[in-house]
């Protein structure tokens, strides 16, 4: 049997023609940059998520830089990140010059310990970005007090997270100062190429953030300040008008896979439950714990990425391979032992909660069009690796 670990071919064919009218009709009116269906989707995007300013940007990446450059982050400033994220969370802060200060995960959650975030605060400190990492919100209570004690620039990165809320029912992206978003095509809402999102509740940042997505004119041709390109098509949008409604569906079925998995490996003898941190002879298996799940939020947990921890990992994702079964890697290593960050001083060992994240995690297929007999398959596989 083959699982992959995403196809996203069911999900085109579920709303083709949807898509093809929608695709057709900006081709038809040939108004390819910002215009109605990018200003739609904005709108559609404040309804959903509850925000008062929604504006479509480039990709992920651009959004993340694009907030920075809003709160004018500048050589000498320091922005404190999770160490364990996608490279783009600390690369943004590069690329401007500032300085990424780097802070451990929780090892239930991987997502930022707001422990840590308060013990690296320093007098340059200027801004945060907890990740919402795989699809579940950070601690956001903790890392907004801490922040507002501070005076220090909340910006979320909810690349990951889109339709995801936080245990009050808030969806994330709207909590902080500003919200990035990522519709990069393996995304939970997903575009055809690169596109983004950037919210948020204040109106001058929203001003400052709308004149900065197209190079910084205003009005056009006139720059009193430096921006950049990070507008999002017209084509993107108007395939992400299509699919925003259906985003709250394919979550559940994500939420349902996820159950589904967390029965069957615990039936399969390789878990005792979800949350656990270290391996033992009851837990071959970490699986991951959705922490708001019991809070009443819907969108509790949207699993972008359904992950696993193993101690063999590399060898079992070599068995789980030649069994036809997709797997990733998300990610390899942390931000502190990356060969671009070195001047940062750090070392082996110094994020020892991240290093074992990046050292035993493993991403499993988890898109809502899988059957159950792939799911099954998929832990079958598991137990015949662990019987060997």
């Amino acid at each position: 049997m083959r699982v992959p670990l995403l196809d996203l071919k069911p999900q085109y064919q579920s709303l083709k023609k949807e898509l093809d009218e929608a695709i057709i009709k900006v081709a038809e009116s040939q108004y390819f940059i910002l215009g109605p269906e990018v200003t739609g989707m904005e709108k559609e995007f404040c309804e959903y998520l509850g925000c008062k300013h929604a504006l479509g940007v480039s990709s992920g990446t651009d959004a993340l830089l694009l907030a920075l450059m809003a709160i004018d982050i500048k050589p000498g400033d320091e922005v404190i990140v999770p160490t364990y994220s996608f490279f783009a969370t600390a690369g943004v802060v590069s690329r401007l010059n500032a300085t990424p200060v780097l802070i451990e995960n929780d090892p239930v959650t991987f997502n930022m310990d707001p422990k840590d975030f308060e013990k690296k605060i320093t007098p340059k400190t200027k801004a945060v970005i907890p990740v919402h990492l795989y699809g579940q919100s950070a601690d956001l209570d903790e890392i907004v007090k801490i922040a507002k004690a501070h005076n220090i620039i909340v910006i979320e990165d909810a690349a990951q997270a889109i339709g995801t809320q936080y245990k009050d029912g808030r969806f994330v992206g709207t909590v902080g100062d500003i919200g990035c978003f990522s519709f990069f095509p393996s995304k939970n809402l997903g575009c055809y190429g690169d596109g983004g999102l950037v919210t948020t509740n204040n109106d001058n940042l929203a001003k400052i953030l709308t004149i900065k997505r197209v190079h910084g004119g205003e009005p056009k041709y006139y720059h009193k300040v430096i921006g950049g390109n990070f507008r999002i098509d017209a084509l993107q949008a108007a395939v992400l008008r299509v699919k925003l409604p259906h985003l709250d569906n394919w979550s559940e079925k994500r939420r349902h896979n996820a159950n589904r998995y967390t029965q069957l490996f615990i039936e399969a003898g390789l878990a005792e439950d979800t949350g656990r941190i270290s391996f033992d002879t009851k837990n071959n298996v970490l699986l991951p714990k959705a922490v708001y799940e019991k809070s009443g939020a819907k969108n509790y947990h949207i699993y972008n990425q359904y992950i696993v921890r193993v101690d063999k990992r590399d060898e079992m994702r070599e068995f789980l391979t030649k069994n036809e079964i997709g797997t990733e890697i998300y990610y390899p290593v942390p931000f502190h032992l990356q060969e671009c960050f070195k001047d940062l001083g750090h070392k082996k060992g110094d994020f020892p909660i991240s290093e074992f994240s990046a050292d035993k995690s493993l991403a499993l297929p988890i898109y809502p069009e899988l059957s159950d007999e792939q799911l099954v398959y998929v832990v079958e596989t598991f137990k015949k690796f662990f019987n060997q």
